[in-house]
């Protein structure tokens, strides 16, 4: 029988586990959670599996599936809570149940009004042992869009900058093209792959004339939902955006009186219009614009530009992390700031951040930072 300590170290490692095969459904699972299930009998894995694109079938039905037979008596280690409602497939508690394993490792539950609690009752009353929060914070960091979409009702929300060194995104020309490498524009395609949606302003929409999807070989079916916040609805209809919306879906966050022909016009080559007040700069109200787009079943958003846009994100205090890529390049003090003004008058009001991560990608620096909540 192994001890306590060493229980809790085999735990821990199939937990690993799991949130590795959870993170493979990010940005392909929404509204749904990122799930990851281990199945463990005798020693031996022998059911995995991870939420599925569309967010069906759930990670615990792949594992038991694997498993077949050998899931009675198995452990099953699990990063969110099995849900206990019926929805588009049975409860997952239910289905474990059935199975016949014995015991439950949980790294999270599920703030869902509808399980929040209730899959682990299933699980008890039905005599299996359920053991909670083994590696929280890693499952919390993991699926942070869905526990804020089902909490605070906003995604969670990720800046990405692409700066010289000295923190500009363009010259005073407008100038900005390419800041940085190939090797680092491949793997922002690969950041948008993990995000539900991609978030620009109208300027740089304008500026750019971009796609936003992801132009990866193989993966442009997966690229995410394109939004632009453009209050005045200036986007043309000749964009590439709006050309491609039929394929790959766009949104359009705008005031809620524009000319209703251009808005139809919009509709009628397959853009989503999403209404919403003017906040006090007059751009969109980006708190009630990020309940909108939640409420659609977005749980995880990439901004990509502007620099008001990701300024006024900033400043509402609206932002989890920032990615940002460091070209070896100086512009100078003309150039166009990666942020404009978010209003501080003292330095001890600035928004504080923890490095997660840096990486060199070809010869640009990528580096992670999540946003304090102090």
């Amino acid at each position: 029988m192994k001890s306590q300590t060493d229980q809790k170290k085999s735990d821990q490692d199939y937990m690993k586990l799991a949130l590795r095969l959870a993170a493979r459904g990010l940005g392909r699972v929404a509204p749904n959670p990122a799930v990851g299930c281990v199945l463990v009998k005798d020693g031996l894995i022998v059911g995995r599996g991870w939420t599925q694109d569309g967010g069906r079938p759930h990670a615990e039905v792949v594992a038991l599936k694997q498993a077949g037979n050998n899931a009675k008596g198995a452990t099953a280690y699990v990063t969110l809570e099995p849900c206990s409602h019926h929805g588009k497939s049975p409860p997952c508690a239910e289905a474990l149940i059935k199975a016949g394993v014995k015991r439950v490792v949980a790294a999270l539950r599920d703030p869902d009004d509808r399980v929040d609690g209730e899959g682990f009752s299933l699980l008890q009353d039905a005599g299996i042992e359920v053991l909670e929060d083994v590696l929280e914070p890693e499952a919390l960091d993991t699926n942070l869009g869905f526990i804020l979409n089902k909490t605070i009702s906003r995604p969670k929300v990720s800046l990405k900058f692409a700066t010289s060194l000295d923190g500009k995104i363009a010259t005073k020309t407008g100038s900005s093209q390419w800041i940085t490498g190939g090797e680092a524009r491949r793997y922002a395609h690969l950041l948008r792959l993990k995000y539900d949606a991609v978030l620009v302003g109208i300027g740089t929409a304008l500026a750019d004339n971009p796609r936003l999807d992801c132009r990866l070989a193989g993966l442009n079916s997966h690229s995410p939902v394109r939004i632009v916040a453009d209050s005045h609805l200036r986007l043309p209809l000749t964009s590439e955006l709006v050309k491609t919306a039929k394929t790959i879906p766009l949104w359009i966050i705008t005031a809620a009186e524009n000319d209703q022909d251009r808005v139809e016009a919009f509709e009628d080559l397959g853009v989503r219009i999403i209404e919403t007040d003017p906040g006090d700069s007059g751009y969109p109200d980006m708190k009630l614009a990020l309940e909108q787009i939640a409420e659609l079943g977005i749980t995880r958003l990439l901004v990509e530009g502007g620099s008001h846009l990701q300024a006024s994100l900033v400043k509402e205090g609206l932002v989890d992390q920032i990615y940002w890529f460091r070209a070896s390049k100086l512009i100078g003090g003309d150039g166009i700031p990666a942020m404009q003004s978010i209003g501080l008058t003292e330095i001890a009001e600035a928004p504080l951040l923890d490095q997660i991560d840096s990486r060199q990608v070809g010869e640009d620096q990528v580096e992670t930072y999540i946003l304090r909540n102090e």
